[in-house]
């Protein structure tokens, strides 16, 4: 599992630097203004999910679902949050990101930047 860098976007505007998807999962930073923008370059869509701590329920007989974004074929993008604190693991202080398959597919964690 990789640890994705989080990259700002700011008034000027941003290049983003993709990584491959790591076949194993990775993680990227917490917050409101933090997105993951994932290109799909297969012939088979990818569902890109993250995972939500059961620690995150801190109401009664609430759970919440992870989410589970299905990103297009051959030329597929997706912005996929805010990933909010929501998503935040106790442990590692990070969002958990896992593909259903990670073959041609890459990622970039981006935040907003006043």
């Amino acid at each position: 599992m990789a640890t994705l860098t989080t990259q700002s976007i700011t008034r000027a505007g941003i290049t983003p630097t993709y990584a491959a998807a790591n076949a194993g999962g990775d993680a990227c930073e917490v917050g409101d203004d933090i997105f993951l923008h994932v290109k799909n370059t297969n012939a088979a869509t990818r569902t890109v999910t993250l995972a939500i701590p059961a620690a995150a329920s801190t109401y009664a007989n609430v759970a919440y679902t992870w989410t589970a974004v299905v990103v297009a074929a051959t030329t597929g993008d997706m912005m996929i949050g805010p990933v909010s604190a929501l998503y935040k693991d106790p442990t590692t202080g990070l969002c958990t990101i896992t593909y259903s398959a990670a073959t041609n597919v890459t990622v970039a964690c981006v935040k907003l930047q006043a």
